[in-house]
């Protein structure tokens, strides 16, 4: 039940997650915990996943996705899933150079005993036409939130995780995923690992996937730790300079970047020319709702260096931890601006 994901000029997504209804988990939170449990809860996160597509829909979003609703979070719910890991013996360190968490930690050979996302991938499927994107950890941000104990090497774990994603990426294209994204917020940070291996890892992830795939690459949600590190980044974001030659010559379909009131030059979208571009039109930092005028310029701006038909009007980086309102506002405004900058492409 795939399907051509290219009926429409700059057909709209959102970069990952939205929030979660309140009877769900506690709302405006990362890692929030869920507030049922059992079968109730099974059922509750389908009721979500419906109602986060029917938000989607209603506020014309083309490629729609589960909203993350099944998911406590974008990467460790994936990593609870496989063996080798034991998230009871958990140990402190940095997160992407930013700030302490404690991890849970590689204790044996990591594998994947059965699927992750697929039974929920199936789920939305059944419920919509319109094409769907799926989001999985990509295998250098998915180390970057552990503790090896195990590999000792960064490099070797990238490796294995990426043999797992791509079996998991496999079975959610057989069951009618039309763009399956990887979230390497990651490959902002650690640039020599990115060209060294990080991207090669991330093609290991993809190995003879059909349906078109994407990497996502952003500056994070709005936390504090997020905010705090980018007052250090100064006038310029360039982090993507150091990977987009490399992505540019890539398989990957889709860059998906970040664009709205960050601090990247849009010329170097020109580094990925020829790729198709997911361009953040939506800043996930702020309660601002912005205008769809807003949204058109910044559509505008980028299409200096990407081909309309490449074109794909998107949020920064996940909603979870915003208000529901707020998100709706501003899945409306991303529609609207997209919407303007089609009329006047038609003109």
């Amino acid at each position: 039940m795939a399907h051509s994901t290219h009926q429409k000029l700059l057909p709209t997504s959102t970069a990952g997650s939205l929030p979660k209804p309140s009877w769900l988990a506690e709302p405006e939170k990362l890692w929030s915990a869920w507030k049922l449990e059992g079968e109730e809860l099974l059922d509750a996160k389908r009721d979500a996943l419906k109602l986060s597509l029917h938000e989607q829909i209603h506020a014309g979003i083309d490629i729609v996705s589960d909203g993350e609703q099944t998911r406590q979070h974008f990467v460790t719910t994936f990593i609870e899933h496989l063996e080798g890991v034991d998230f009871e013996k958990r140990e402190t360190m940095r997160i992407r150079n930013r700030y302490d968490a404690s991890v849970p930690s590689v204790v044996g050979e990591v594998s994947r005993k059965k699927a992750v996302f697929v039974d929920d991938a199936k789920f939305l499927r059944s419920q919509t036409h319109q094409p769907i994107k799926w989001a999985l950890p990509g295998p250098m941000t998915m180390i970057d939130t552990l503790y090896d104990g195990h590999y000792k090497s960064r490099e070797k774990l990238a490796w294995e995780f990426a043999k797992i994603l791509n079996q998991e990426a496999l079975e959610l294209e057989a069951a009618g995923v039309d763009i399956i994204q990887f979230d390497e917020p990651a490959f902002n940070v650690f640039f020599d690992e990115v060209n060294d291996w990080g991207i090669a890892t991330l093609e290991r992830a993809l190995e003879g996937l059909k349906c078109e795939t994407a990497v996502h690459i952003c500056y994070g949600y709005g936390i504090k730790a997020n905010t705090d590190w980018k007052q250090t980044l100064g006038n310029e974001w360039r982090q993507y300079e150091e990977s987009f030659p490399k992505l540019q010559q890539s398989k990957l379909d889709i860059i998906s970047l970040e664009c709205q009131n960050s601090r990247v030059p849009m010329d170097l979208i020109e580094l990925i020319r020829g790729k198709k571009v997911m361009v953040g039109a939506i800043d996930v930092a702020t309660n601002v709702i912005e205008t769809p005028e807003q949204v058109a310029d910044t559509l505008r701006k980028a299409l200096q260096f990407v081909d309309a038909d490449k074109l794909y009007p998107s949020t920064n980086c996940g909603m979870a931890p915003l208000p529901r309102q707020v998100a709706q506002g501003k899945l409306n405004a991303l529609s609207a601006g997209a919407e303007i900058i089609r009329q006047e492409l038609a003109r």
